[in-house]
Formats: structure tokens, sequence, C-alpha cells
């Protein structure tokens, strides 16, 4: 299989790191990975035997995994240059049009590129993503609760009103990951598949990335009024024991008018917990495109 690994230049001092994958003359889609500051790796573990069709780019975003470390200012992370960073990189590979594929925060950024650059996006691939971030801050602090012992996730307790506020509260008590884990994965064997998977790419990026976000407000974007402006088919894989993103990632598709693979018992990384069901769904998503 064709490989090329690549360090491009997006924006004045900034590179990113790609792995450019599969034939040359095959529709292309660009992995965007979540976080923010996260890796590709893990998703291209995960996904490449289902895109063996496809000119596969697995982008490290900027600042994050094997991209270069970039300095600690706020104005570097944000959506805007993530979104230009893409730009500037569908141009520098000379592509008319690519599909997106988002999972977690990558969704957030597929649908902003898509919403500015619906002429050069054919299509929308989502799985778990996240867009309202103060749905998920309550998420987190109810799994803090929960990891306490004070109590359920389904159960009623007065919320802070400010989704970073809600995010530094549960944080103070429980690590972030411990947080996160109770979220994404239904079982202990689907974390630790995914920690083993995730152990082999030998990526210790920096968390300058997530840090940025933090301080540029993230926690208190809620994306659900720009879905209206996103008119690009579309396709949502929603693992139904992800809670960090299950229900509310249902939303995209109502807003948006795509289509809906729900994924019944898999959590965040829906091809560990169940890869038949899996398989089907993103064949189906694929063979979507227009």
């Amino acid at each position: 299989m064709r490989e090329e690994i690549d360090l491009i230049a997006v924006d004045d001092g900034v590179e990113v790191y790609l792995e450019d994958t599969g034939p040359l003359d095959a529709p292309a889609i660009v992995v965007l990975h979540g976080g923010p500051g996260g890796s590709s790796y893990a998703l291209r573990e995960g996904l490449e035997e289902y895109l063996e069709d496809f000119r596969v780019l697995y982008l490290d975003q900027r600042g994050g995994g094997r991209s270069p470390a970039l300095p600690e200012e706020p104005g570097l992370f944000t959506l805007d240059a993530l979104v230009g960073d893409l730009a500037h990189l569908r141009d520098h590979l000379g592509l008319d049009t690519w599909v997106l594929l988002g999972h977690g925060f990558g969704g957030l950024l597929a649908l902003e590129y898509a919403r500015r650059f619906p002429e050069a996006t054919e299509q929308l691939l989502l799985i778990n993503p996240w867009t309202n971030f103060p749905w998920l801050a309550t998420q987190l602090y109810r799994a803090s609760l929960g990891l306490r012992g004070i109590a359920d996730q389904d159960v009623e307790v007065e919320l802070p009103a400010d989704g970073a506020r809600l995010l530094q509260e549960a944080f103070a008590h429980v690590e972030p990951k411990a947080a996160f884990d109770k979220l994404m994965f239904p079982s202990l064997h689907s974390r630790m598949e995914y920690e083993w998977m995730a152990e082999g790419s030998t990526v210790v990026g920096a968390d300058t990335p997530g840090r940025m976000f933090v301080l540029n407000g993230l926690w208190r974007l809620d994306y659900t009024p720009f879905l209206l402006e996103v008119h690009v088919p579309s396709t949502v894989l929603l693992g139904s024991l992800d809670a960090s993103s299950y229900p509310e990632a249902q939303t995209i598709t109502d807003l948006v008018g795509g289509h809906l693979e729900l994924i019944e018992g898999a959590g965040h990384y829906p091809w560990i917990d169940q890869p038949h069901a899996f398989a089907e769904g993103f064949q189906n998503a694929l063979h979507n495109a227009p």
C-alpha cells in the first residue's frame, strides 16, 4: 500500500504531521481525531481495514500528537485555526473535494469546516461527535459524582450552570481520565483494548492544545445553533453506551438532516465494542456518499 509521511506547512510557523495512504486516484478521506491535542494513530489502527478503497489522510492536528509542539498561546489554538489548517492542507494536496471523518472533538472540526466550505466537502462521517460541550461537562460532572459514590449519573442533582465551572469542580475530585473513561468505555475489556492499542503509538503529545482550548472557552461552546447552517450529506455513527455523546449527538442528524447509525452496545470506540455492527454501519455510511 502506498504511504507517504510528511510534515506539511499550513500556517506561518505551523506544521502538521500527515500520513497520506492509499491510491492517489481514489476518493480522499481526511481523518480528524479527537482531543483537542490527540493523535490519529488509534483511529488508523481501528479504521484502516475499512478504508482500503480510499486515499486516506491521517492528520495530527496542530500542536498535538506527532505534529511539532507550538507555544502556549491561546490564539494558536482556535477552531478558526484548525479549519484554516484543513483549507491549507487541501490546497497543498491539490484536492477539489474530500470526505471528512471526525471522531469526538474531530466531529466539531469536521462540521465547522463543512459549514464554511460546503463546496469542498463531499460528505461528513461523524463517529460519536462532541458538539455540545456544556452538556458534556455535565456528563463528566455526573461521572465524577458516581466515581465518588455520591450519586448515580441518572440521579437528578443540582448542577453549576457554567460548563467550565462544572469541569473544574468535576476534576477537583477525580482524575480527568477516570471521568472520561467512565463515560466512554462500557467495559473494562474495551478500555484495556483501547489502551493497549494506543500504547503502540509511542506518541506522547503535549497537552498544550487541550489547555489552550479551555482558556479559549471550549467548555462553554454549544455548537447546536450552527448545525442549521451545515448543508452537506452527513452520517452520524453513535454508540448507545457512549455517555460522552449519546444521546446528545442525535441532534446533529435532526438538524442537519443526515443519517443516523445507532450501534447498540458500543462506546466511544465502537469498532472495539461491536466490530460487526460497526463494520456494517460504517460501510453503509461510506456507500451513502454522493
